[in-house]
């Protein structure tokens, strides 16, 4: 397996190019410091399992680094590892197309397994405290302390305010159709309605008709926070993951 990271800080890549190749000795990492060392080593080589993208590189934005690894190549899973701990960058990089948000001060442990479920074919983001009213958030009690991070907090607030679904069921009890799940399997994936007919042998009208139908079923009202979801519960249930593979494979 081959993994691509992308970062202009020669200790951090440095770092995190060791704590990969720690994962598996079967793993060939890649480590390049611009966006434009990057492009250059996919048009040598294209034949990479994974990017590790950190947003904020010396020479391009990395929201626009993503768009265009995801544009030019649709089949290859990048996740985004970044100092960031603004939601925003969270829902905006899953938006965008990454099969995943790691931040940083993550552990090794907390790394492995999120990398583990994107080659599964899921979609990893921070854990998200979700339920949370509108009114103030009950204590803890005394013998607890509230460890959560605050950018998870923030992720779990804005979630709620765009009313995002507050209880994570499992996939195998929403009750989608066959159908419906061949829909939000190709919509995890960022393609669009257009994509979804196509590989589907659909109108785009009934392809519409389904991801209603998924997003109605999720309790959610955009795309994006069908990711958010459906990621929960993909972790929930995280215990049974296979081995290293590229989604699609």
């Amino acid at each position: 397996m081959k993994v691509l990271l992308i970062d202009d800080h020669p200790l951090i890549l440095s770092a995190l190019k060791a704590v990969i190749q720690g994962f598996g000795d079967d793993l060939e990492v890649v480590g390049v410091g611009s966006a434009a060392a990057a492009r250059a080593t996919l048009q040598t080589d294209a034949e990479f399992d994974l990017v590790l993208l950190d947003l904020m590189l010396g020479d391009a934005n990395g929201f626009d680094l993503l768009g265009e690894l995801r544009n030019t190549y649709p089949a290859l899973p990048v996740v985004v590892v970044s100092a960031s701990d603004r939601s925003s960058d969270v829902i905006r990089s899953i938006d965008m197309g990454a099969m995943g948000f790691v931040p940083k001060r993550a552990s090794n442990e907390t790394l492995f397994e999120a990398l583990r479920l994107v080659m599964s074919g899921g979609i990893y983001v921070p854990p998200m405290t979700l339920g949370i009213d509108s009114g103030a958030p009950p204590g803890p009690a005394p013998a607890e302390v509230d460890t959560t991070p605050s950018y998870l907090r923030m992720v779990g607030q804005e979630a709620a305010q765009e009313g995002f679904q507050t209880a994570a069921p499992s996939l195998a009890s929403l009750g989608l159709t066959p159908r419906q799940t061949d829909v939000l399997a190709l919509l995890l994936q960022g393609k669009p309605n257009k994509l979804i007919a196509r590989d589907l042998n659909l109108s785009v009208e009934t392809v519409k008709d389904h991801v209603a139908a998924v997003l109605r079923t999720l309790g959610v009202n955009s795309r994006t926070q069908a990711v958010l979801a459906v990621s929960q519960m993909t972790q929930q249930g995280a215990g049974g993951l296979g081995g290293w593979r590229r989604p699609g494979r």
